[in-house]
């Protein structure tokens, strides 16, 4: 039997890019290169579109974040829609008046942004913040409340707040595997 036909160009090509942007970087804490992390967005993200450009940029959502890759970098390789997606998941560090904002300010900004967010970009939200919370859910089976240390911010209840809030402004997907999975993640972690 013939494998049916997908072009997979673009979504290629955003792996790549990923791949050569985050090299030689560990993802904190784990031990393991930090490319696994967006490569299980992007497969959380593939159980709910086959959409090229969400795929693209699934993979692509860390590296202006986390990397010297620019907005306009993405724009330039992969168009408008890719940019504005990793754009959508992007933390903002600072407010209107360049102040720096603080860890709950800027989940806040993140969980207000989300909530306003269209479907697309809470796709590509949803595979990074069900892969966050599949990493916390085994350090949190393997170390119990030790795992908050890992982070800056250690308080369990900040945390819970963050997770509850993404659940909630992620809610328009309740009904995809990715959600439901995500929402009894943050209950398991949380309800401990």
């Amino acid at each position: 039997m013939a494998n049916k036909y997908m072009d997979s160009s673009l979504l290629d090509r955003a792996i790549f890019f990923a791949v050569k942007a985050h090299a030689n970087t560990e993802r904190r804490g784990k031990g393991f290169p930090y490319i696994v992390h967006p490569m299980e967005a992007v497969e959380i993200v593939s159980t709910m579109t086959n959409d090229q450009e969400l795929l693209s940029a699934a993979v692509l959502h860390d590296v202006v974040e986390d990397t010297d890759v620019t907005l306009d970098d993405i724009r330039r390789e992969f168009g408008d829609r890719v940019a504005e997606l990793v754009k959508a998941e992007s933390d903002v560090f600072v407010d209107e008046a360049g102040e720096k904002l603080s860890w709950h300010a800027r989940k806040q900004v993140a969980i207000d942004r989300l909530t306003q967010a269209n479907r697309d970009a809470k796709m590509v939200a949803l595979g990074d913040k069900l892969s966050n919370a599949r990493a916390i859910y085994r350090d949190y089976v393997q170390k119990g409340d030790k795992v908050w240390d890992m982070f800056s911010v250690k308080g369990k209840s900040e945390h819970a707040w963050h997770y509850r809030g993404l659940a909630h402004a992620l809610r328009e997907l309740s009904g995809t595997f990715a959600y439901e999975e995500f929402a009894d993640l943050v209950n398991k972690i949380f309800d401990a």
